[in-house]
């Protein structure tokens, strides 16, 4: 069975369905496990953070102040516009202007006082000019490709390639069919191809669906610190391959369940549906909606045991799922030792929530 919704009320779940030791801003003391390590922010959801609904870069914020408090020194570039539903897309031509932003959101501005790069916050837009409220955006790709081919090191003065990407958080979960939409994964793959340590952090909704509650971007955040601390003290960071990592709606006051090792699930959550206007030549973009109970057929079907979508959606767990780019059929798996300690890691090893 489907449901089909206006594009206005769930373009916000559409491609991107995307307190601990680290619930303090103060950098100075406490646990510092990232200490030493640069790490790369960038996100789909641009760094704007202006709406209500907390769809348009507010995650980013709580990933890049959970970031700092555990030591890492942090640069963030994102796209100047909201990018979702871009995957992996480039731009092959014209400029690009990274614009450094000043004014961060009310409540951020001092998480990386004290790192030597101050988690500096560019927005990247399509202009060989300043960047203005109606700028195009350049992609959640073209960012991390920019920040890796030299805007790092233009920038922050970063003479080499951070110890890790981070994209997201997202605004709702990155799962199933929606993975191939996905521009937060997509800005993973773009760090991976260049050799570079990645994870894809992405968070769920509220029960509309439409909002993004703040509580779960943190708690997805601190988790997130807790995670790369503990796949850095094992040596577990690869480029081989990125880390997906979704987290549940705990908004409601129920936590997140333990992490689990999934796949990509081979069915959808949403999807995109188009309706035609009349007789005419026009079709209206619409998101259909599968039901979440397990009840769906045809592409709405779930054939996974260890799913994504079911294991997050319907038993509330954070889910773990290793990305590659390489998308030949059939080809061996590389770096299945790293493969295999991970999912140990994540399994039996990894922070709980």
């Amino acid at each position: 069975m489907r449901k089909y919704v206006a594009l206005s009320a769930a373009s916000v779940m559409l491609v991107s369905l995307g307190a601990t030791a680290y619930a303090t801003t103060d950098t100075t003391s406490g646990p510092r496990p990232l200490a030493g390590m640069r790490i790369l922010i960038s996100n789909d959801d641009s760094m704007q953070a202006a709406k209500a609904s907390n769809s348009d870069g507010l995650g980013l914020y709580e990933l890049r102040r959970a970031m700092c408090a555990a030591g890492a020194d942090v640069v963030v570039m994102a796209p100047w516009q909201v990018q979702s539903g871009k995957g992996t897309a480039v731009t092959n031509g014209g400029a690009v202007t990274a614009q450094r932003r000043t004014a961060l959101p009310a409540g951020y501005e001092n998480d990386c006082a004290g790192a030597p790069a101050q988690g500096a916050v560019y927005g990247v837009c399509l202009s060989d000019g300043p960047c203005t409220k109606d700028s195009a955006s350049a992609t959640p790709a073209d960012t991390v490709k920019l920040a890796l081919r030299g805007g790092l090191r233009a920038k922050a003065g970063w003479t080499e390639a951070p110890d890790l990407v981070l994209t997201g958080i997202n605004s709702g979960p990155n799962i199933s069919a929606s993975v191939n939409d996905s521009g937060t994964v997509g800005a993973a793959v773009a760090a991976i191809d260049q050799e570079v340590p990645a994870l894809a952090f992405s968070s769920s909704g509220d029960a509309t669906n439409t909002s993004f509650p703040r509580v779960n971007y943190r708690a997805h955040a601190e988790f997130g610190a807790r995670l790369v601390a503990g796949l850095k003290q094992r040596g577990l960071l690869t480029s081989k391959f990125a880390l997906k990592v979704d987290y549940p709606d705990v908004s409601a006051g129920v936590p997140a369940k333990a992490p689990v090792w999934t796949r990509v699930g081979d069915g959808a959550v949403v999807f995109h549906a188009f309706e035609q206007r009349g007789n005419s030549d026009a079709f209206d973009i619409a998101l259909g909606l599968c039901p979440f109970d397990g009840s769906g057929e045809g592409e709405c079907a779930e054939g996974r045991k260890d799913a994504d979508s079911t294991w997050l959606l319907d038993k509330g767990h954070v889910t773990i799922a290793p990305i590659t780019w390489d998308r030949t059929y059939g080809t061996p798996v590389d770096a299945r030792r790293e493969l295999n300690r991970i999912e140990r890691f994540v399994e039996h090893e990894a922070p709980r929530p």
